[in-house]
């Protein structure tokens, strides 16, 4: 991918060498490049995360309300729902979200903290990547769907 680093970041891709050797005084090697971004975007997760996650705390949706038979229905029906998460995910905190707002009970996998719960989802879905929300039908087949936008979507079909 970093041999390829031009072609694909463009512009972008041709300055990140000048902007790290400007950094380090020297010529940059891919792993040094490696590194540093490595170590950027940790720190930035690292900064940004607990942030989101006290944004998220203070700023909690109100679940709806629904009369308790129809509630007990929706949580039997849930009860084939999991959503596979990493906790500071802005994307897994914005299905997390629409979670409650929905007043809905799904089972929450940490696949980050979690190493079993990664290899179901690597083994499962077939990538690493949250959220995930996997759907069992009543056949007991799974279906595995990725994009925050695509599941909040379903939710809403199945459960506003």
């Amino acid at each position: 991918l970093l041999s390829h680093r031009p072609a694909l970041l463009g512009n972008i891709g041709r300055q990140i060498p000048i902007f790290c050797a400007a950094l380090s005084g020297l010529r940059c090697s891919d792993t040094t490049m490696r590194l540093f971004f490595k170590y950027f975007f940790k720190t930035i997760h690292y900064i940004i995360g607990p942030i989101i996650l006290l944004l998220d705390a203070l700023t909690t949706p109100k679940g709806m309300v629904r009369p308790a038979e129809l509630q007990q229905q929706v949580d039997t029906s849930t009860k084939n729902l999991v959503l596979y998460q990493f906790r500071m995910c802005p994307y897994s905190v914005k299905v997390r979200r629409a979670v409650k707002r929905l007043s809905l009970n799904l089972e929450t996998r940490d696949a980050m903290r979690e190493p079993s719960r990664r290899e179901e989802l690597l083994q499962g879905g077939g990538e690493i990547k949250v959220p995930c929300l996997r759907i069992t039908d009543e056949q007991g087949e799974m279906r595995w769907m990725y994009e925050s936008n695509d599941i909040i979507d379903y939710l809403e079909a199945h459960y506003a």
